[in-house]
């Protein structure tokens, strides 16, 4: 049994709390607020094939560390997650790798779209939350770009009610525009090839398609203006749609990529301050369901190259949620959105049973993001030195105690 004492919780009411485990433990909770552990719906953590960046113990480590208990993994593997035999494949080394960290993380994964092997979705329909679709390309080799590609992926996947997961940036776009600025290598032109309407125009089309095929459709790291508009246009005609909005577009714009260079380039990218501040009105209004990390990690080698030869993604699992909670204690956000954000609006898109899975937080702790302290492998964050009011303290996973 695990006894929480004296701990506050989101209605503001003091409790004990008690939570049904094998260990016996007990928590001064005096000062912590107690909230429901965290779901990340978007993370990479890059097993198989890219052990460097990051594994299934050093994420799993992040996030038990970082307030989360639940996340779910990206395809964009090597080789790509996109058959029956790899899912297999991969499902067997998390396992493997959980197990060697002694953390009973909870995951989902998503099935990767390729045009090859769009067969292969009614197999996995069971064992995966959802199909992701790169319609631009990014990190591997999983893009779907041809229209009669995207629209069998749609039609299988309404078939079979699976949630279709995207990254909306239109790769003819992209490609016109790298060759519109290959004479710039500066890092700010990352914005510029894959502007707002590159984001738009992929957008349109998945909503398109979605209603046409009747599927559910989630739109990861939503980014602009437009963006959201057609989210709110397409939710109120009864598309089912959804949106995620990620840390790096509501606390970094598009000028951090002067003085951070690769370690703020991400696809989509940083954006201009106009369009932030969409995201946070978007945040208040309900248009964006979910917080996902899109924790992405790249070697400081890797980042350390020119424009044009650096990869795209930045890690953010250690510092997602204080980074939430620091927004609270400067009056941009609730707790209590905070928590529809990063776990019940999860759980009703992506249908997942409840649990008694518990993070208690410190609201008045504040620190600096300190790259040694990270417990991701890349070993840096492009929040290096900011100062943040608000981390976990403690977080409760299958009735096993965490602390930070």
């Amino acid at each position: 049994m695990i006894l929480i004492k004296n701990i506050q919780t989101l209605d503001g009411e003091l409790i004990d709390k008690v939570i049904e485990s094998n260990e016996h433990c007990e928590i001064d909770g005096a000062g912590l607020i107690l909230l429901p552990a965290a779901i990340d719906p978007h993370v990479h953590f890059r097993s198989p094939g890219q052990e460097y960046k990051e594994n299934w113990i050093s994420g799993a480590q992040a996030c038990v560390h970082g307030g989360y208990t639940h996340v779910f993994d990206m395809p964009n593997n090597v080789p790509a997650c996109s058959t029956a035999e790899r899912l297999k494949d991969k499902v067997a080394l998390i396992e493997q790798q959980l197990k060697e960290a002694d953390i009973p993380l909870r995951y989902s994964l998503y099935f990767g779209a390729d045009r090859k092997t769009l067969d292969q979705i009614p197999l996995v329909k069971d064992e995966i939350i959802g199909v992701k679709i790169f319609m631009g390309s990014s990190t591997g080799d999983l893009l779907m770009d041809k229209e009669e590609d995207l629209r069998k992926a749609f039609e299988i996947c309404g078939k079979h009610d699976i949630l279709v997961a995207v990254h909306a940036e239109d790769e003819c776009m992209i490609k016109q525009r790298m060759h519109e600025f290959q004479d710039q290598k500066n890092f700010r032109v990352h914005s510029q090839i894959r502007s707002p309407e590159v984001a738009e125009k992929a957008v349109k089309q998945a909503i398109s398609l979605a209603k046409e095929y009747g599927t559910r459709l989630y739109i990861l790291h939503v980014s602009t203006i437009n963006e959201l508009n057609l989210i709110r246009e397409a939710k109120q005609a009864g598309v089912k749609v959804y949106a995620e909005a990620c840390p790096h577009h509501l606390f970094m714009t598009e000028e951090a990529l002067d003085t951070l260079g690769a370690k703020a380039q991400m696809n989509p990218p940083l954006r201009s301050p106009e369009h932030q501040a969409a995201l946070w009105q978007a945040l208040h209004d309900g248009t964006i369901d979910c917080m996902g990390s899109d924790h992405a990690p790249h070697s400081l080698e890797e980042k350390s190259k020119p424009y044009g030869q650096a990869p795209s993604g930045v890690p953010n699992m250690d510092t997602n949620l204080p980074l939430l909670l620091n927004a609270y204690n400067e009056g941009r956000l609730s707790l209590a959105r905070i928590v529809e954000l990063t776990r019940t609006r999860a759980q009703q898109i992506f249908r997942l049973a409840d649990n008694e899975d518990w993070t208690l937080v410190d609201l008045n702790r504040a620190q600096k993001v300190e790259e040694t302290k990270l417990y991701t492998r890349c070993g840096w964050s492009p929040y290096a030195g900011w100062e943040l009011k608000g981390w976990p303290a403690y977080t409760v996973l299958k009735g096993r105690v965490f602390k930070r």
